[in-house]
């Protein structure tokens, strides 16, 4: 059986973990690619904090937002620790760094290193902002924090930054990781420091359990997150029987638990290892769900589902041809239609991702998506405002043509996504008001509503839906509101007057 901690000489540094606290219910760096605050409360699990914890004797992993562990408790919290690791995100930096320096005031002797995409894209800016911090990680950070909680000297540790003599200091970028059977079961961590009934994504089984068969991920979409600023596009995998054991043991330890999800970049990329995965998955009788990619094959989806698997989470993103031009998704629309029929035919669930604001949105090619959409028919569908995140290639796009509004901000003062990308010709507040047009085009089909009221009455989830479809009214309500304020400031604002008037 796998162990969680690396053979010691002396004790590490006492370390703390931490997916920090922010805004109420706030999906956020170590557990979601795109932090925000849902439509309805979901949580994913902080899996990249999980690695590093299980390699670290005497550390523990504080996930705060499903927990509900306020700021306060966290401060609290820190006293009891030498070395603190905190995920931080673009959305939540400010918060983050307040929440450093207060932890910093309360326990002057803490280390404090932060680790995640702002800081890997940032580091001169956020060392300079954050004067309480130690030192950042650049992308994979699982064993430069290891060797520094164990003693070992900054100007030693590959792929970090810190401040020397008043200056920033940029060690050499640390090589990935190749070996992943090396790493610790991220479900060890889960065991042992986090509550999974915490976890809840409306449209998986509750409970619910993720992690990783695979870092990287080859495609090369504009927008993505992680592969541009932490997993790198170099696809490594485990082995076929690491991650069949780990399920083993999972199953074991979580008898509670629905269903087990693969929450890789690309799960099932390459044909072979997935046939081969499925084939140690099939005896454990597992229900199982992951990501997917358009380009899987029939034969590839007809193994996975012998398997086990349920359901896939599927980026489409986009019905408009040119738009899956722009994103470099290396899909088409026709190719999509195709998986979702194999889908169908196989008895896989779909959930669809969609996302409005993309490189070369136009009003036409946003009604062209809630067509395809509404052709595929997938079981549920997210619809997402697009995101220019610092260290993506669609960042660099949307800041060299002068795109990027509202002064860069992402998020109400509640978390939730706002439109910060504007087009000529697409006002923000158009793609705002059509992402709620959306879903109210999508869900309020009877097929489609007949379909979720259906699903929770069998999976007897029926208390779930009715909080979550409370949730979702109460925010569409907020944001039609915020939406029609802007209208009407734009109708009251009086144009100026030109100089020939």
């Amino acid at each position: 059986m796998k162990g969680m901690s690396m053979p010691q000489k002396t004790p590490p540094l006492k370390t703390l973990f931490l997916n920090p606290p922010s805004f109420e219910n706030f999906d956020g760096g170590a557990s979601s690619r795109w932090p925000a605050t849902r439509e309805i409360e979901s949580y994913w699990y902080p899996v990249w904090l999980a690695y590093p914890a299980g390699l670290l004797e005497g550390s523990r992993l504080l996930d705060a937002p499903p927990h509900h562990v306020s700021a306060t408790e966290t401060i609290e919290i820190c006293k009891e620790y030498e070395f603190l690791v905190l995920f931080t995100s673009t959305v939540g930096w400010e918060g983050d760094q307040r929440l450093a320096e207060a932890i910093k005031a309360a326990n002057p002797s803490i280390r404090i290193a932060f680790v995640g995409p702002p800081v890997t894209t940032s580091p001169d800016k956020a060392l300079n902002e954050c004067q309480v911090l130690d030192f950042i990680c650049r992308r994979e950070f699982d064993y430069s924090i290891v060797e520094y909680a164990q003693g070992k000297p900054l100007n030693e540790i590959l792929g970090i930054s810190y401040r020397e003599n008043g200056k920033v200091v940029h060690n050499p970028d640390r090589p990935q990781i190749e070996d992943l059977d090396a790493m610790p079961w991220a479900t060890k961590i889960y065991k042992r420091d986090m509550d999974v009934t915490r976890y809840n994504v409306p449209f998986l089984l509750h409970p619910y359990i993720s992690l990783y068969s695979t870092r990287g991920c080859p495609a090369q979409c504009t927008f993505c997150l992680w592969p541009q600023t932490l997993s790198g596009h170099a696809w490594r995998k485990r082995s076929t029987d690491d991650v069949a054991a780990e399920l083993k043991w999972a199953k074991e330890n979580f008898p509670e638990v629905k269903e087990f999800f693969f929450d890789d970049d690309t799960f099932n990329i390459q044909k072979v290892r997935t046939i081969e995965l499925c084939e140690k998955l099939k005896p454990l009788k597992l229900t199982w769900s992951c990501t997917s990619r358009v380009t899987t094959d029939r034969e590839t989806l007809k193994a996975m589902k012998d398997a086990g698997c349920r359901l896939l989470i599927v980026g489409f993103e986009s019905g408009d041809p040119q738009i899956l031009k722009n994103i470099k998704k290396g899909a088409t629309v026709e190719r999509a239609r195709a998986f979702a029929k194999d889908c169908n035919d196989l008895g896989l669930v779909v959930h669809g991702d969609f996302i409005l604001g993309l490189p070369g949105e136009t009003k036409e090619s946003i009604q062209n998506t809630i067509n395809f959409a509404k052709s595929l028919d997938v079981e549920t569908i997210q619809v997402s405002i697009a995101h220019a995140y610092p260290g993506t290639e669609f960042y660099d796009y949307a800041a060299k043509n002068g795109f990027i509004t509202n002064e860069g901000a992402m998020m109400d003062s509640g978390g939730h996504q706002m439109a910060h990308i504007e087009y000529p010709g697409l006002p923000k507040e158009y793609v705002l008001e059509m992402v709620h047009k959306f879903y109210d085009a999508y869900y309020f089909r009877p097929k489609a509503a007949f379909r979720v009221i259906w699903k929770a009455v069998i999976n007897r989830d029926v208390p779930r839906l009715y909080v979550e479809a409370k949730a979702f009214l109460k925010l569409r309500g907020q944001r039609m509101k915020m939406v029609k304020d802007a209208k009407k400031l734009q109708s009251d604002t009086p144009n100026p007057v030109s100089a020939g008037a």
